[in-house]
């Protein structure tokens, strides 16, 4: 953790919704003007598209169970420990960006799946944005959750995730369900034990559940929209947090813990707003004292 290079980190499993978390982060940035130097946790994937399916197909050929995106066996959890810890002692780090679609393929005239080259991250920016899979991992002699300053976790109910993921790699990625089904099942051992143990690590968690019927995540036709979701916000130390204050500026807001507050769908860009834009005003603050 530091005073005068903080860092920001995001941390959910795949079809989460962290992409939405960061679509926030990324308006109070621009609204407050903090320049984040933004990094993506697929670009720490240490195979590419076609690497990671070969390293698939010869486990299972084998008799055993694949790697997946969720473990520390296919990515690069020491090169990204490197950066936080290298980002908070003076601000400086490398980055590269991981391929998703055609767009970004004809932006780095690279293949989709494929890597872009490593280059230093920009000079003299405020803090270190991390939207990813592992902000919080934690497994032997890694500890990546140590390093962040503000620590977000991003994790619906289980069978919301999936849908989401189905629906999202189907209709996006072109994937076909029966594969999305298979990829969901061989993370299933790194989904136990390198993501969920991550929200016990979180400062606050992000949880959405839907009031609409999930019971069948694989044959529901629409991903319930925010308005047919609550989302439950808990707060590891809800010391310092303005729970009269979110109440009367949240409409429906209540208060189900100590430390959680439980709101509409619909309001949860609002929600992020009112309790993220305090916190990220409380580290440029801390910033400015200790430069």
């Amino acid at each position: 953790m530091s005073a005068k290079h903080p860092i920001i980190a995001v941390t959910g499993s795949s079809g989460a919704g962290t992409t939405t978390v960061k679509d926030t982060f990324e308006r109070i940035f621009d609204r407050e003007n903090v320049n984040a130097a933004i990094v993506e946790g697929d670009s720490f994937h240490r195979y590419t598209r076609d690497e990671m399916k070969h390293k698939i197909d010869e486990a299972e050929a084998g008799g055993t169970r694949g790697i997946s995106h969720f473990g520390p066996d296919a990515n690069l959890l020491d090169e990204l420990e490197a950066l936080f810890r290298g980002y908070g002692e003076s601000g400086i780090g490398r980055k590269r960006v991981y391929i998703h679609n055609e767009e970004q393929s004809v932006r780095w005239n690279l293949p989709m799946g494929t890597f872009t080259e490593w280059e230093d991250l920009p000079v003299g920016t405020d803090c270190l944005f991390y939207e990813g899979l592992h902000g919080g991992f934690v497994s032997g002699h890694i500890d990546i959750a140590r390093h962040a300053d503000l620590l977000i976790g991003v994790a619906p109910t289980i069978n919301l995730e999936w849908l989401q993921k189905l629906h999202r790699d189907t209709h996006v990625r072109g994937y076909s369900a029966e594969a999305v089904q298979d990829t969901i099942l061989r993370r299933m051992h790194d989904y136990v034990h390198y993501i969920v143990p991550q929200f016990a690590r979180t400062h606050i968690n992000f949880q959405r559940v839907p009031v609409v019927d999930t019971s069948n995540p694989f044959i529901a036709r629409d991903v319930p929209s925010l308005s047919e979701s609550m989302v439950v916000i808990r707060f590891s130390n809800p010391r310092g947090i303005d729970f009269p204050y979110l109440l009367s500026m949240i409409a429906g807001s209540f208060m189900s813990r100590a430390n959680t507050i439980v709101i509409e769908g619909g309001k949860l860009d609002l929600a992020m707003q009112l309790i993220l834009t305090p916190l990220i005003w409380k580290l440029m603050e801390a910033k400015r004292k200790a430069m």
